[in-house]
């Protein structure tokens, strides 16, 4: 099998309070944009390919392109996808998994997220898994809060996925308590651009303050687009620019080229501008060690 998981972008995100576990409350729109890896997963081969690195049982042949992600890979969202299903069907068969990586990590863009939801949805077709598709985003919400987004959204292997359409998802909680929102950016232009540098997730929410909006984020989402520069904020922003100036600088460059609205992504380094017309050019707007990329909307 082999399917193209993309990122996702947060439209506004405020962080509203902190749980007595640690974990944050927050309110947030996911929606999905048209930057994708490329993940294969087929039934393992007797013989380790070239640049292959085979996991501690054996169980997984573990190939990875692309960026390089310097990381153990029983520590990678795929791997540890097959862990959670073998915990549950301990004679799942071994396979081989191939990952082209493309999303840059550290993004706040959920590449890594989005990749070990379609292993899931990928394994659980494969082998024809009696796992419905609510314990399949329980299952995702254990590996990364946002995981359950990318189990649902539009997906033709996840049968509550709206018959396959993809649409953005309203959140109010850590991440997985997803509600289908209407809100379509179609004709819309979408540039995104990542600098030469990730945010940790630890680093962004070190200096963040927890918050009730005195007006929900659901409410200001129905506002004209051309007043979410007023209203609609990434919280992360307040602690993150202070410490990586060059953030700032960089939504800064997306509104002067015209964007009716820009922010940052997430808890990540991307920001992205959301334009009335395509912008061709994006790519020679940041410096040459930034990565930037336009798309139509994809809802």
């Amino acid at each position: 099998m082999l399917l193209f998981p993309h990122a996702k972008i947060n439209i506004g995100l405020f962080v509203t309070r902190r749980r007595e576990d640690g974990y944050h409350i927050l309110q947030t729109l996911f929606y999905p944009i048209d930057w994708r890896d490329g993940l294969e997963i087929l039934p393992q081969s007797e013989t380790l390919a070239p640049n292959c690195i085979s996991t501690l049982d054996n169980r997984i042949h573990w190939h990875q392109t692309g960026i390089t992600v310097d990381c153990d890979p029983e520590q990678n969202l795929c791997v540890k996808a097959y862990r959670l299903l073998q915990n549950r069907f301990p004679d799942l068969p071994s396979v081989d998994m191939f990952l082209e990586k493309q999303i840059p990590f550290g993004a706040g863009l959920g590449g890594g997220s989005s990749d070990g939801a379609h292993a899931l949805l990928m394994l659980r077709e494969m082998f024809k898994l009696e796992v419905s598709d609510a314990d399949l985003e329980s299952m995702a919400a254990r590996l990364g809060a946002d995981c359950a987004f990318f189990c649902r959204c539009g997906n033709r292997y996840n049968t509550a996925g709206n018959g396959g359409k993809m649409i953005a998802q309203y959140c109010e909680g850590i991440g997985h308590e997803l509600v289908p929102h209407s809100l379509s950016l179609q004709g819309k232009y979408i540039v995104i651009v990542k600098p030469p540098f990730g945010v940790s997730t630890r680093e962004a929410y070190s200096g963040v303050h927890p918050n009730i909006p005195a007006v929900s984020l659901d409410r200001l989402l129905k506002r004209p687009l051309n007043e979410w520069k007023e209203f609609i904020h990434n919280d992360f922003e307040d602690s993150v620019f202070p410490l990586h100036p060059q953030l700032a600088e960089a939504k800064q460059i997306l509104y002067d080229h015209g964007a009716v609205y820009a922010s940052m992504s997430g808890s990540g380094s991307a920001l992205f501008g959301i334009f009335d017309n395509e912008q061709s050019c994006c790519t020679t707007w940041f410096d040459d060690n930034y990565l930037a990329r336009g798309h139509w909307a994809l809802v």
